[in-house]
């Protein structure tokens, strides 16, 4: 793989750098989380203007911009040294690439060109803390109840109470229940929802897409461990939702009817498929928060260092520092290799990802504590930007983690282990002719290597 930036993707990096670097500091971010939204919406608008945030990897049919995961993943790694409070990750990495990817013609011409152009904001709601298993980024807990057919989607209430319930009523679908947790699920003008339809034996899990101002819709923010990144809870009382990829035309969707081909494997799949990509640019944002509060910290040392007290107590620290630098620099370097994987789609592509994201969240808690040490005699100022880099660690972890859980889900994947997650990847080999298997199991490792990060 080349391991040099391309000049489009340099391009990419160096303007939203350019954009966030005087209208994103801490007072900034904070003023920003504290509105209504919960971020700035001229800077938004600014970012979907130029380069196209939103859209950047949508296709260019619908006013996106045609990229990869690698050209996302530098983007978010520029967001997240920032801190960025934006729809970005819930609009553009969670429920847009879903929509394309699931949608039927119609709703992509419809729904696209507003999210690509910053118009429209999307949330992507999944039962609280459901959301890595259902992306396929942990494994699923443990069924202590029979399964109904099928029995892998009880990440989204398995048919039973919980969760959202999706119920035919004429030619009408209505959802009902309730999920917390929803990143930016208070603000955002579309819903992609994960329901269950078809009863207990028959149930499986499909996607659909409500109005953000529904009747019977009712949303609150909910407090949230990383104040950049706010929570909803949502609750569904009789609401009306449009199945995705259903051919509103003909059949309305029903799963009972003839020819349609939104099911539930077809849903799971796609939203393993996408947790790759979420993972891999989820590693990229989490590296470059890291990459802020290592520099605040540097700052730190270095004006402590030119002041009166003395430098022997900064000795340890810039050892320290030193240490995480490098921890930082291995997992710039996994997230790179991770997106490059998703977008080369290569047979290590599940396990690439879940691997960077697992050491990115893992640097990030360990740069945002030394730059919270460093800061507590800094001043207030000072002390509460190191803590919202700390608030990021801990609510990306609580959102995507934990991080062992990463790191046994990619080992499993990548068959590391025996039982079932090896014995599931050896039979897709022997089904491949021997040809390794599907993305994100095992097969031929592609040459490892990274872009060069300036």
């Amino acid at each position: 793989m080349d391991t040099a930036l391309s000049e489009e993707q340099d391009a990419i990096r160096r303007t939203v750098r350019a954009q966030l670097a005087h209208r994103c500091g801490p007072d900034e971010v904070r003023s920003a989380t504290r509105t209504g939204p919960g971020y700035d919406t001229a800077l938004w608008q600014a970012l979907a203007q130029r380069p196209g945030l939103p859209g950047l990897t949508l296709p260019e049919r619908y006013g996106g911009a045609g990229r990869g995961a690698t050209e996302l993943a530098l983007a978010l790694q520029e967001t997240g040294r920032a801190l960025l409070p934006s729809p970005l990750l819930a609009t553009a990495v969670l429920a847009a690439p879903l929509i394309d990817g699931l949608g039927s013609d119609t709703q992509r011409a419809r729904l696209l060109p507003r999210l690509a152009s910053g118009e429209l904001t999307a949330a992507f709601a999944v039962p609280s803390g459901s959301l890595p298993v259902a992306l396929g980024l942990l494994d699923p807990p443990p069924a202590h109840l029979p399964q109904a057919a099928g029995g892998s989607g009880d990440w989204a209430g398995g048919g039973r109470a919980g969760g959202v319930q999706a119920v035919r009523d004429g030619g009408e679908w209505r959802l009902y229940g309730e999920c917390a947790q929803v990143l930016d699920g208070h603000s955002a003008g579309l819903l992609l929802v994960a329901a269950h339809a078809g009863g207990f034996v028959r149930s499986r899990t499909l996607l659909f897409l409500v109005d953000g101002d529904a009747p019977g819709l009712v949303r609150r923010r909910q407090e949230a461990l990383d104040e950049t990144r706010p929570l909803a809870r949502l609750e569904m009382r009789d609401v009306a939702g449009e199945l995705l990829g259903a051919d509103t035309v003909g059949n309305g969707g029903d799963p009972g009817d003839p020819g349609d081909t939104v099911g539930g494997e077809d849903v799971r799949g796609a939203l393993a498929g996408a947790g790759h990509r979420v993972a891999a640019v989820l590693a990229a944002e989490a590296v470059g928060a890291a990459e802020g509060a290592l520099n605040r910290a540097v700052r730190r040392v270095g004006s402590g260092e030119r002041g009166d007290g003395p430098a022997g107590p900064f000795a340890a620290v810039r050892h320290r520092l030193a240490e995480v630098h490098v921890q930082v620099r291995a997992a710039r370097s996994a997230a790179h290799h991770a997106a490059w994987a998703v977008d080369a789609g290569t047979a290590e592509a599940g396990a690439a990802s879940g691997t960077a994201l697992a050491h990115g969240l893992e640097v990030l808690r360990l740069a945002a504590g030394e730059a919270v040490q460093l800061h507590e005699e800094g001043g207030v100022g000072e002390e509460d930007a190191a803590q919202l880099y700390f608030g990021r660690a801990a609510g990306s972890e609580a959102l995507f983690g934990p991080v062992h859980g990463l790191r046994s889900r990619a080992a499993g994947v990548a068959g590391l282990f025996t039982g079932s997650a090896g014995e599931e990847n050896a039979t897709a080999a022997e089904e491949n002719g021997g040809r390794g298997v599907a993305a994100g199991g095992g097969g031929p490792r592609a040459p490892r290597g990274t872009p060069a990060a300036r």
